[in-house]
C-alpha cells in the first residue's frame, strides 16, 4: 500500500484522498500540509487487532505520530499505546487512554517520568539499572508497579544502522549476552515494589524480513525458560516490539499486519511448546505500519534551478524541518505531481527544501512530469516520523495537519505562526 486506501484520481486526474481533492485542501489550509486518511489508519489498526484476537494486545507506538486527535481515533479501534517519554504519556492520557492501556518505554527515564507512569497506572518497561532505585523512590508500599524488562537480544535487523536497536552494541535494554538481562529480571522478581509481568524486545524499524523477529523471540523465550527453572517465574506476556516496514515506493511489498502478527503468534506458540512453557500473551507495537500509509505530505513548488548536464533542482516550501528522514537514515520516497499523478515523466528532478542546508534533499533524481512554479507535489507514505520529528529550524513554523473522511476535512493541528516562535522565549 503506497497511497491511502481511499486514494483515487478525480476529475482531470487530480489526486483525491478521503474524498477530498488535495489541491482544494492545499488552497484551504496552505502548504506544506499533512493529510491523514481516517479510513486507512482505522483499517490498519483494526487489522492488527483482528489478527491478534484474544492471544495478546496491540499497542500503537505513539512516537510515529502523536497528535491527540489521531491517538483518540486509534483508541476506538481497540489498540493500547506505547509511549517513549513523559510528554507522550501526557498526550496519550489527554487522548483518553487509561493506565492499563499504556506502556512506558525509554532508555533514560527521569524520576518524574516514572512517577507519572506510576500515577497513571501504566506498565513500565525497565531499560536500565538506574530505574530500580528510581522505582524504589516513587512506589508507595504496599502498592507495586507493573513492569517488563527490556531485553537486547543480540539480533541485528536488516535495516539502516541508525534504526536498528536489538544488537549487542545498543543504548537500549539489558543484553542477553553476558547475563545482564537475566540479572535484571532476577532483580525485578526480588524487588518489593515491582510486579514483573513480562519481557520486552525491539530489534529496529522499517523491517521487511521477519527472520530477525523470529530469532529475537527464540532468544527471549530461552531467557524465560531459564527464569522458570531458576526462579519459578512463569512469563505472563512477551512484547516483540514493532518495526514492520511500509511501502514507500511502488516496488516495495512488505508483510501485511495480518502476516506479521500471524507469523509471530505461530513462532511464539511453537517456541513455547518446545521449551515446555505455557504460551504467554503476545504484545506488538506498530507505529509506522499504522500511521505511515495513512498520511501524505503536500508541498508547493517554488524555485527551479537547472545545472546543465548535471541536475534539475525543484525546491518546495517544506523540507528537512518537516521531514528529516531522508537525511537521518536514507528514507526514499516516490513523489507525485498532484495535478497529474499518472502523467508520463519528462525528466529526472531532485526535490529539495527551503532550509539553509545543502543536505536538505527530499528526493534525488526522481522521474517526474513537467513541473512549474506553483505546482503541488505529493509525498505518499508520509504519516510516520515526519511531523513527530518536525522542528522550527530556520525559524520556520511547522505545518498544519488535517484528517479527511467522506469528503470532509478537519484540522488536527493548526499551522504554526511566527508568533508561536516567541511563546517560550523570554527577552
Amino acid at each position: 500500500m503506497l497511497l491511502p486506501v481511499t486514494y483515487r484520481a478525480g476529475e482531470g486526474g487530480a489526486m483525491e484522498v478521503g474524498g477530498c481533492d488535495l489541491a482544494d485542501l492545499a488552497r484551504r489550509y496552505g502548504t506544506p500540509l499533512y493529510v491523514y486518511d481516517e479510513e486507512t489508519a482505522v483499517g490498519l489498526a483494526r487489522e492488527f487487532v483482528l489478527a491478534m484476537g484474544a492471544r495478546g494486545s496491540v499497542l500503537y507506538s505513539a512516537k510515529a505520530f502523536y497528535s491527540p486527535a489521531f491517538l483518540a481515533l486509534l483508541r476506538g479501534t481497540g489498540v493500547g499505546v506505547e509511549v517513549a517519554s513523559g510528554g507522550e504519556l501526557h498526550l496519550a492520557l489527554a487522548a483518553g487512554f487509561t493506565g492499563d492501556q499504556i506502556h512506558v518505554l525509554g532508555n533514560n527515564k527521569s524520576r518524574e517520568e516514572i512517577e507519572a507512569a506510576y500515577s497513571a497506572g501504566a506498565t513500565l518497561v525497565i531499560d536500565g539499572a538506574h530505574e530500580f532505585d528510581l522505582i524504589t523512590s516513587v512506589v508507595r508500599a504496599p502498592e507495586r508497579i507493573r513492569c517488563e524488562i527490556r531485553v537486547s537480544p543480540g539480533i541485528s535487523a536488516r535495516t539502516h544502522q541508525f534504526i536498528a536497536t536489538g544488537q549487542l552494541d545498543s543504548k537500549f535494554g539489558f543484553a542477553l549476552e553476558g547475563g545482564a538481562a537475566y540479572q535484571a529480571a532476577r532483580l525485578a522478581l526480588a524487588h518489593p515494589d515491582i510486579d514483573l509481568v513480562g519481557l520486552h524486545s525491539h530489534i529496529g524499524s522499517q523491517i521487511s524480513d521477519l527472520g530477525g523477529h523470529q530469532a529475537a523471540l527464540e532468544a527471549v523465550l530461552d531467557l524465560a525458560a531459564q527464569l522458570r527453572r531458576d526462579a519459578a517465574w512463569f512469563m505472563p506476556q512477551i512484547s516483540a516490539g514493532g518495526g514492520l516496514a511500509i511501502a514507500q515506493r511502488e516496488e516495495e511489498a512488505p508483510p501485511t499486519p495480518t502476516e506479521f502478527v500471524t507469523a509471530l503468534l505461530d513462532w511464539l506458540a511453537s517456541g513455547a511448546r518446545r521449551r515446555g512453557l505455557d504460551q504467554p500473551l503476545l504484545l506488538v507495537e506498530p507505529g509506522r505500519a499504522i500511521a505511515g500509509p495513512a498520511g501524505v505530505a503536500v508541498y508547493t513548488v517554488g524555485a527551479i534551478k537547472d545545472v546543465p548536464g548535471i541536475r534539475r533542482y525543484v525546491a518546495v516550501d517544506g523540507g528537512m524541518g518537516d521531514n528529516l528522514r531522508p537525511k537521518l537514515y536514507g528514507a526514499r520516497y516516490q513523489p507525485m505531481a498532484v495535478k497529474a499523478p499518472g502523467a508520463e515523466a519528462t525528466a529526472k528532478v531532485t526535490i529539495v527544501g527551503k532550509y539553509c542546508e545543502s543536505t536538505d534533499v527530499l528526493a534525488t533524481d526522481e522521474p517526474m512530469p513537467n513541473l512549474e512554479i506553483g505546482d503541488l507535489i505529493c509525498f505518499p507514505a508520509a504519516g510516520a516520523y515526519q511531523m513527530s520529528m518536525a522542528s522550527n529550524y530556520n525559524g520556520l513554523p511547522r505545518p498544519a495537519v488535517v484528517l479527511v473522511k467522506d469528503g470532509k476535512s478537519r484540522l488536527m493541528r493548526r499551522r504554526e505562526t511566527a508568533s508561536d516562535l516567541l511563546r517560550s522565549e523570554i527577552f
